[in-house]
């Protein structure tokens, strides 16, 4: 059996051999933080092509070193302990080779800046940001938690949803460009300055209600349309194909619906001149909000169920059932869904199953990136 098997086969491990003390967890993360700590030294080396600007604080070596120096010791030691107490080896040893490599790369003397001076940048510092803050906030709520017990972290196709997560975050310069674009365009021409000076003076917990209240307006339509439109419903069907929910499972979509979505709901948020801290904000609580709406969490959230989208309304967004087809598209606020029509939270109930009947789209990432354009048969 292959590498790439066997360490499948070891993430996605059985119940029985993933118990506590066998050393299953020690190893995942070990191999976690060591593959962490390998992207780390990337942005330590390359910073200006693998880092986000409005990230460039975090790639100071006062900064980002003592980071890297912590998680190389902490996946060596969790590598040690999955040795330690683990009949199959291989989490341990790649742990432990992988942080090896790191060290060593990391001591090499620097070549130098590969960008040649250019602003073209990946957001590989973004990607690890996303990833150890969604896994480390949620991952332990989706345990002690869970609307599904038996889901286990390393549920099916989860290494699909990961790599959606990778090139959303590496791709996050075409994304924010192609994002703000229209926006940009718009606010160039000068006609909204009274506007944009008004709203910018509003108070700042105002101004993110606004933009909350505002984005959501915008997105429930979008979102309705490409449920509605037969050629936009393919590519959001890549969203819906995914047949288990959790933390990670809301990274799957359509490159193209994203650049959509996105330009549709920021175009009038940035156009009004609402405040950079207030987006800044604003982006955060979407970041957060997105995850936990998808997260494996049987949270009965009582009378707030009335006023903010939750798991449970948004689990009933992508049930399989019939009952579940085209409803609850908001993203913060039921209100919407309950002023068009589209509301549905049966009491105490949850979708038995999730996904697409008969479920049409094919599996893996690049698969899915072809299917909007395939002929239906």
């Amino acid at each position: 059996m292959s590498l790439r098997k066997n360490l499948r086969a070891e993430l996605e491990a059985p119940e029985e051999l993933r118990r506590f003390g066998s050393g299953w967890i020690a190893g995942v993360l070990g191999f976690a933080l060591a593959l962490g700590a390998l992207f780390l030294v990337f942005i330590l080396r390359q910073p200006a092509l693998l880092g986000m600007p409005e990230l460039s604080a975090l790639h100071s070596q006062s900064l980002l070193k003592p980071i890297l120096f912590a998680t190389m010791i902490a996946a060596f030691f969790c590598g040690t302990l999955s040795l330690t107490l683990r009949d199959k080896k291989l989490l341990g040893t790649l742990t432990i080779v992988i942080t090896l490599v790191a060290s060593l790369w990391g001591a090499m003397p620097q070549i130098g800046d590969l960008t040649g001076g250019h602003r073209v940048f990946f957001g590989l510092d973004f990607f690890i940001i996303n990833v150890i803050f969604g896994g480390v906030l949620f991952i332990p709520l989706e345990r002690i938690f869970p609307h599904r017990a038996e889901q286990p972290v390393f549920r099916g196709e989860w290494r699909e949803d990961l790599f959606y997560y990778f090139i959303s975050s590496m791709l996050v310069q075409v994304l924010t460009f192609t994002t703000l674009a229209p926006s940009t365009a718009l606010v160039a021409t000068g006609s909204f300055n009274d506007l944009r000076q008004w709203v910018g003076g509003l108070p700042f917990v105002i101004q993110i209600i606004a933009i909350m209240a505002l984005t959501d307006f915008v997105q429930y339509w979008v979102h309705r349309a490409f449920h509605r439109v037969p050629f936009l419903w393919k590519f959001h069907a890549v969203h819906h194909s995914a047949k288990s929910m959790d933390w990670i499972a809301g990274a799957r979509m359509h490159f193209l619906e994203i650049i959509v979505l996105r330009a549709a709901t920021a175009t009038p948020a940035f156009v009004l001149g609402f405040t950079e801290s207030a987006l800044q904000t604003y982006l955060l609580i979407v970041y957060v909000y997105s995850t936990f709406v998808h997260a494996n969490l049987n949270w009965n959230l009582g009378i707030f169920e009335r006023f903010l989208v939750t798991p449970r309304f948004h689990h009933w967004h992508h049930g399989l059932e019939k009952e579940a087809i085209d409803v609850n598209f908001a993203i913060h606020f039921p209100l919407y869904d309950r002023l068009f029509g589209t509301y549905h939270m049966p009491e105490d109930r949850w979708p038995k199953g999730y996904g697409i009947g008969g479920h049409p789209v094919p599996t893996g990432y690049w698969q899915q990136f072809l299917y909007p354009f395939r002929r239906t048969k």
